[in-house]
């Protein structure tokens, strides 16, 4: 939350499994976006009630770069993202194992004409 502020991120996106990442970012309080992206249906309601969170279904998990590019494609397309704003991905390396986030990318978002 902190980096998100100092570079002035427009989003913080991120994939959970059981919700704790969504919950340690919501706490920061960051004057960005919370985009979560889930495959667990049974905590996507109790999601979108933390703060600043917006949480969408996602269970296409292929590679990370793939996934990633994914979760900026909706975001975009949800109207979150611009061409030029500055995101925030976290994730879990590999991404098909649903572990702890131990991965952590600053993008500048090119284009989102997808």
């Amino acid at each position: 939350a902190t980096m998100a502020n100092e570079i002035k991120a427009t989003a913080i996106s991120t994939l959970t499994n059981s919700g704790y990442t969504a919950f340690q970012i919501s706490a920061w309080r960051p004057s960005a976006h919370i985009l979560v992206f889930t495959s667990n249906k049974r905590i996507l309601t109790q999601l979108n009630l933390l703060w600043g969170v917006k949480a969408f279904y996602y269970d296409r998990f292929v590679s990370t770069d793939e996934t990633i590019e994914d979760v900026n494609k909706i975001a975009c397309q949800k109207g979150f993202l611009d061409t030029g704003d500055m995101l925030i991905s976290l994730a879990a390396m590999p991404i098909k194992a649903k572990g702890m986030v131990n991965t952590l990318r600053v993008t500048e978002i090119e284009t989102c004409s997808f």
